[in-house]
């Protein structure tokens, strides 16, 4: 049978379009895979990102509201003094008022090993929501609470009371909210994800601050004295409630998942921490002795001790420790981002050592009267500080392994606030009273910072740890 060649030719002509259609099809395909992959990526690092800015906001936006709610107490400890404990000296007003903030320190170890086991039993994410429930009830009712005028001695009873349960829930939120962040922190930058803790709870700090100095200037002493110190602590329910919404979306964080679908959560993570790690846990409480006693003789004491004694009056004492605060904030995250560059024990042995060398004419400097003293003074005490509370967040968390590091850390910080932090402006006021010159507490300052240069130049470089590790890693 004779064959049409136009016809072959023909066949042949569609075969091969058809064979080119096929393989265009094909292609089409691979790119509409490899465009939906590249999509699909995009999407789930953008979950991620989302995920981790809503981690990291509702870790440190809680402790905004919280570490307000715990610290206004401090700024208006004047105030509460004289209805509490009211005196023909104020000096003993004052003590009274201290003693009761040291009080709420004393809770702190007891917060620290509470929440602890919470946290690593059970998630990080369930102990911050917990904690900052508890602290709500307690500051409404020290709004509340009525005086000495009124009930007598049972009122300082009282007050002390629910001072305690405020120093049971700050003992487990600032360490939660540090492992809680550094645990989620992207790699190279723990550093500064984790300072934003301590900048957080500052942050909170200086809202009291500048919710004393408006309040003042807004209701004068003896509106303040009669009623008006009541006010912060009963809309502190309202902020307590809007960290409780903050914190409802957290997710838990990878270390701990990591932990839990291994089956390596302990069952007595602080009784492992103890017989493990002791030495450890007793560096960090070392570590953090001027995050406890520094901190609050600088940026507590030392404003309510030029109000009431140095004849600076409120708004200059109250407004020159709000403006330190800002920078301090500001400092802090800075601190922590060059320590994930330079390490964490070259800004700590630093910022220890310039302490303990200035501490001592810092302190006569601002003896000497006036506006620009004390101002030079508290702005260097302000630049050491934040440099040396930027990398501390990230070496506590480096310090331990994952299983045992809410207990841990809570065992050793809490125990170092509760010695250092709590008493210190109740001592520098004894000490005030006992030799009658501020150069004593500058003395008891460089001792803190001796401390924890100590402290510094013993901590090992750990900027290089992986957190998820539930073993201790080595350098």
């Amino acid at each position: 049978m004779p064959i049409d060649r136009n016809q072959t030719a023909t066949g042949e002509t569609t075969g091969g379009e058809a064979a080119k259609n096929l393989t265009g099809q094909l292609l089409g395909l691979m790119q509409l895979r490899r465009a939906k992959a590249v999509r699909n990526q995009g999407t789930g690092a953008n979950c991620r990102a989302a995920a981790l800015s809503a981690n990291m906001f509702g870790g440190v936006a809680g402790n905004v509201l919280e570490w307000y709610d715990f610290a206004i107490f401090g700024f208006l400890a004047p105030l509460i003094g004289e209805n509490f404990f009211p005196s023909d000296d104020p000096l003993v007003s004052l003590l009274g008022a201290f003693g009761v903030f040291a009080a709420a320190f004393l809770a702190r170890p007891a917060g620290g090993l509470l929440f602890g086991y919470i946290g690593d039993r059970h998630g990080r994410k369930y102990a911050l929501r917990l904690s900052v429930m508890l602290m709500a009830a307690p500051t409404f009712f020290v709004g509340l609470l009525p005086t000495h005028a009124s009930i007598g001695t049972l009122a300082p009873v009282l007050l002390v009371l629910l001072r305690l349960a405020q120093g049971l829930s700050v003992g487990g939120e600032l360490i939660g909210s540090i492992a809680f962040v550094s645990e989620n922190a992207p790699p190279g930058r723990r550093g500064f994800y984790s300072s934003w803790t301590f900048a957080s709870g500052y942050t909170g700090m200086m809202l009291g601050s500048l919710c004393a100095v408006l309040m003042n200037a807004a209701l004068g002493h003896r509106a303040m004295a009669a009623w008006g110190w009541r006010l912060p602590f009963l809309t502190g329910v309202v902020i307590a409630l809007a960290a409780i919404w903050m914190r409802k979306g957290l997710t838990e964080t990878p270390a701990f998942e990591d932990m839990r679908a291994c089956g390596r959560l302990n069952e007595n993570p602080l009784a492992d921490a103890v017989r493990l790690f002791p030495g450890d846990v007793f560096h960090a409480a070392l570590l953090v002795t001027l995050v406890g006693g520094g901190f609050y003789i600088l940026f507590l004491w030392w404003p309510t001790f030029l109000d009431a004694f140095a004849g600076s009056g409120v708004p200059y004492a109250a407004a020159l420790n709000t403006f330190s605060l800002i920078v301090l904030i500001v400092l802090i995250p800075l601190a922590g981002r060059l320590s994930d560059q330079w390490g964490r024990k070259r800004l700590l042995a630093w910022s220890s050592a310039g302490l303990a060398l200035l501490s001592w004419p810092l302190f006569l400097l601002a003896t000497q009267g006036g506006f620009f003293p004390v101002f030079a003074a508290q702005m260097c005490f302000t630049v050491l500080m934040g440099f040396y509370l930027g990398p501390i967040p990230a070496a506590l968390v480096e310090m331990f392994p994952a299983n045992v590091r809410y207990s841990a850390i809570g065992l050793g910080y809490n125990l170092s606030l509760c010695f250092f932090g709590g008493t210190a402006p109740l001592l520098a006021t004894w000490l005030v009273r006992r030799y009658q010159t501020v150069s004593s507490v500058a003395l008891y300052l460089v001792f803190l910072s001796c401390l924890n240069l100590a402290a510094a130049l013993a901590l090992r470089e750990t900027k290089f740890i992986r957190v998820e590790d539930a073993l201790p890693a080595t350098p």
